[in-house]
């Protein structure tokens, strides 16, 4: 199917900033904000629309979760939804009540979905301490249809923090302190350099990973009362 043209004036700027990075820049591609001027000379929001896409499942990396990108520079990874179709591309209210905070984190566990770390908690080999906010994660339903919900994340998995450097002595250290069989486990991971999850598994870090409103629908299909 044709895509519209990012130069229609009649399209508000977010959707034509949507069809440019599609069109103009391409998956995986750099741009800056300097582009951003130059394709749409005179709109004073245009930067600030296209980082409203990212609340429509859009990824768009910045340095802080690129390393690789300059201070000035932004990657289009991946485009979400299709902002430019009839009925499409609402913009979400930016803000969360404290009662949908106090909520979603009741029945995230109060752990971060993502990393499982809790509030308070010091990240591993350092000082920095975990704090836990409300992320907007778009979700693929069964139907095919995208939508987004909320979920329970910490400051580092939000911004896509860069790891530390690995502490090979405390790693030595936990290896000596394995059993017998946890040891001989690990050995053979290390042996063939992967480890092969079963399928169970595979589906139980999946569900971990859900927000609370389609963890709900994997409770149903398994018959489990409402957590």
């Amino acid at each position: 199917m044709d895509l519209p043209s990012w130069t229609d004036s009649k399209l508000g700027t977010m959707k034509r900033a949507a069809l440019w990075l599609v069109t103009v820049v391409g998956e995986g591609n750099i741009f800056t904000k300097e582009d951003v001027k130059a394709a749409f000379p005179g709109i004073s929001q245009a930067d600030r629309r296209v980082r409203d896409l990212r609340d429509h499942g859009w990824q768009i990396d910045t340095n802080r979760e690129d390393a690789s990108l300059g201070q000035h520079e932004q990657r289009f990874v991946r485009p979400g939804e299709a902002v430019w179709e009839p009925g499409k591309g609402s913009r979400p209210s930016t803000s969360i009540t404290q009662t949908q905070r106090r909520e979603v984190l009741s029945k995230d566990g109060h752990f971060c979905r993502s990393c499982g770390i809790t509030p308070g908690e010091t990240y591993a080999g350092t000082y920095e301490t975990a704090q836990l906010d409300i992320a907007r994660r778009l979700v693929k339903q069964p139907d095919g249809s995208e939508r987004t919900e909320l979920v329970t994340e910490c400051n580092r998995c939000r911004v896509g923090g860069r790891g530390k450097p690995t502490d090979l002595a405390a790693v030595l250290s936990a290896v000596d302190d394995l059993g017998g069989l946890e040891r001989k486990m690990l050995a053979a991971w290390v042996a063939s350099d992967k480890r092969e999850f079963s399928a169970v598994e595979r589906l139980w870090a999946d569900y971990r990973t859900l927000p609370a409103e389609s963890r709900a629908q994997v409770r149903k299909v398994l018959a489990l009362p409402a957590g």
